[in-house]
């Protein structure tokens, strides 16, 4: 294997591995400061942040032979004998002029500066700046330009790192920025009349190392430190883009794309980035309430009822209606759908079970750097079709049960939703005006709300825990980054106690439960890792 020599340390890296001396660095545990380089743009060695001191070991004598001068660690390959040096005397003073010179016109306008807590510019002065500033301060405030519909510009603080300008050419295709004039006057600008208005525009802002780049949702909203932070999955698209929901006192505030290979690389769509308001917005359902039969199709409101006597009530009510035919939604994760499944066959052993309404808005579109946007708007769809194939309901769909309803063969219906849009139409609702209880379970009211004998709330992606399998079938589990507003049972915690299981309500034991009594979802048997895991070979193998 080829061994690298990073400060004295060997590291193995593989045959076919090509990495730069930032990448081979990381494997010994040593972070190479840097601007302009990220792994998944181009390299234009401009910042110069990065100079390391390198050589080469030879094989037979062991001799190395160093570089005379200091070289960009992101320009420069390693291969077997590639020696490493990133902390002489040389490159530390180098890290301390690269600094000064970027902070002699830079705005030192912290206190009101977005970015100020996860700053690079900031983090590199106090690791590797000069101990006290040798030039004059300039009392100046950073010029603000509008650059796009959800991006502000402040165009002095800019480092002129360039990363947001690749971004437009080589990941979203749409090439809107661009670099003005030359030397000490160069600027970030768009081009006339080409606003930054592509889908991945946000993109940008995390991108940007220092605070140039604004996200104008969150601009001014919160301190950085106040915030905490989730390793979530977006539920905007059946992608199942890895994220972070960033949080404070059960609000979230911005959601930032996390990095994983399998699924979304670096990046993540504005459509799921800014797809997390209505998770408070006023409109949402609250409360359970259930009315009386005669009431149903009127305006009459529904009798709050308590959770206690949801657990009890909802089931004797089925029970009582008869046939039951239940909708299972791409918006619950692995373990609520089990737990749904087999809650409405211990109340009818022949019912007819079915996955929700799958919404979709266009087609598949693949950006030039192979970020895909999903046509299908829901995270789950794979993994609530695995589910219904452990219980005898594979192949099907929700227009299959609507044509079941149509036919007569159910008496009461359970549809669960977690749709963040409208989702159905008044003629659709109508199919199930004449059942005897009908059951809605979602996020906002709509033309279902009129025909349902019970109305009980859902959470939003943002609130639940469990398992997600997107398109691709990769499955990933995630944690609920914020509680549920105050009287929301989640869905699992309602099925959880509806199968009369004591505790709090533990997604990880119901996965390893599916995963022991079915093949297509063994791999979720032991720990799942953060990039989440293939289950491809397993549901092929079941089928």
């Amino acid at each position: 294997m080829p061994v690298v020599i990073v400060d004295g340390q060997e590291i193995e890296i593989g045959a076919d591995e090509r990495l730069n001396c930032i990448e081979a660095a990381r494997r010994a545990g040593k972070e190479i400061p840097h601007y302009c380089w990220h792994p998944g743009l181009s390299v234009v060695a401009s910042c110069r942040m990065c100079l390391i001191e390198t050589g080469q070991r030879d094989a037979a004598t062991g001799k190395i032979t160093m570089v005379p001068k200091l070289v960009p660690g992101c320009q420069t390959p390693v291969k077997d004998g590639t020696v490493i040096v990133t902390e002489s005397e040389t490159v530390k003073a180098s890290r301390a002029r690269v600094e000064e010179a970027l902070l002699i016109d830079h705005p030192i306008d912290c206190p009101i500066c977005d970015k100020a807590g996860e700053c690079l510019l900031q983090d590199y002065h106090f690791q590797h700046g000069q101990p006290e500033r040798r030039a004059d301060l300039h009392p100046f405030s950073s010029r603000k330009r509008d650059v796009g519909p959800t991006v502000t510009l402040f165009v002095d603080r800019c480092i002129m790192c360039t990363r947001c300008v690749r971004f437009t050419r080589e990941v979203a295709g749409t090439a809107e920025l661009m670099v003005t004039s030359r030397g000490a006057k160069e600027e970030i600008d768009v081009f006339p009349g080409h606003p930054l208005d592509n889908k991945l525009a946000g993109n940008v802002v995390d991108l940007c190392p220092v605070g140039a780049l604004g996200d104008k949702d969150f601009l001014y909203q919160q301190r950085v430190w106040f915030l905490k932070r989730e390793a979530n999955v977006c539920g905007g698209c059946a992608a199942g883009c890895s994220i972070h929901t960033e949080h404070n006192q059960d609000t979230v505030y911005r959601l930032k794309p996390r990095e994983n290979p399998h699924v979304n690389t670096w990046w993540m769509c504005d459509e799921g980035r800014y797809g997390w308001h209505h998770l408070h917005d006023p409109a949402r359902v609250l409360e359970a309430g259930r009315r009386a039969d005669h009431a149903r199709g009127s305006k009459a409101a529904f009798e709050p009822v308590e959770w206690a006597e949801v657990v009890t009530r909802l089931r004797s009510d089925l029970k009582q209606a008869g046939r039951l035919a239940v909708a299972v939604s791409p918006f619950l994760t692995v373990e609520e759908a089990w737990m749904l499944c087999g809650i409405a066959r211990s109340i009818d052993p022949e019912a007819f079970l079915a996955p929700g309404f799958v919404p979709v808005a266009g087609d598949d579109e693949t950006f030039p750097g192979g970020f895909t946007i999903r046509g299908e708007k829901c995270p789950n769809r794979r993994g609530v079709e695995g589910v219904l194939a452990q219980f005898n309901a594979g192949g099907r769909s929700w227009g299959d049960l609507l044509a079941h309803v149509a036919a007569g063969q159910a008496d009461a219906a359970w549809i669960t939703g977690g749709y963040p849009t409208p989702w159905l139409d008044d003629v659709t609702a109508g199919m199930f005006a004449a059942l005897k209880a009908v059951v809605v379970q979602d996020l906002f009211d709509s033309p279902l709300t009129a025909h349902a004998t019970w109305r009980l709330p859902a959470a939003g992606f943002a609130e639940r825990a469990g398992t997600w399998v997107n398109v691709a079938h990769r499955a990933q589990c995630f944690e609920a980054a914020i509680r549920a507003p105050a009287g929301v049972w989640p869905e699992g915690r309602l099925y959880w106690n509806m199968l009369g299981r004591r505790g709090l309500y533990d997604p990880t034991a119901v996965r390893r439960q599916i995963a022991e009594s079915s093949a297509a979802f063994a791999a979720l048997a032991g720990d799942v890792p953060a990039v989440g895991i293939d289950l491809r070979i397993q549901q092929l193998a079941s089928t």
